[in-house]
């Protein structure tokens, strides 16, 4: 008989979650080259999983880096903005698991303006 096996994959204690948070379980598939969705901002912190491809991954204050299957990420939510979750693959289709935990009556991910980017972009990691 085969026993159950359980693999931590990421261990962290996140800065906060907001009081009655709402939480979202989602898929995302991000096309061969595809750059993902535009800069945004969750309300909350996010934990994901790659399950297949490669994500080119960044942050504000962060280098850029590449997120391979197997491998787990995180973000802090709030005022952060999360720059590109892009394919980095050109020929396959990337594709992972996300757990979103939100402000209740708040958006999951609000899009960033081009005049808030050019505001903060002296807090973009190099690129």
């Amino acid at each position: 008989m085969t026993e159950t096996r359980l693999t931590s994959l990421m261990h962290i204690t996140p800065p906060s979650l907001p009081p009655d948070a709402e939480v979202m379980t989602a898929t995302i598939e991000v096309p061969p080259g595809g750059p993902g969705t535009p800069p945004h901002r969750h309300s909350g912190p996010v934990f994901g999983y790659l399950l297949e491809g490669e994500l080119l991954f960044e942050l504000e204050g962060e280098d850029p880096r590449v997120i391979t299957a197997g491998e787990a990420f995180w973000e802090p939510g709030g005022d952060v903005i999360h720059y590109q979750a892009a394919n980095h693959l050109a020929d396959r289709w990337t594709r992972f698991v996300v757990v979103m935990v939100g402000v209740p009556g708040e958006p999951m991910l609000t899009l960033v303006s081009e005049e808030e980017l050019e505001a903060r972009r002296d807090r973009r990691g190099a690129r």
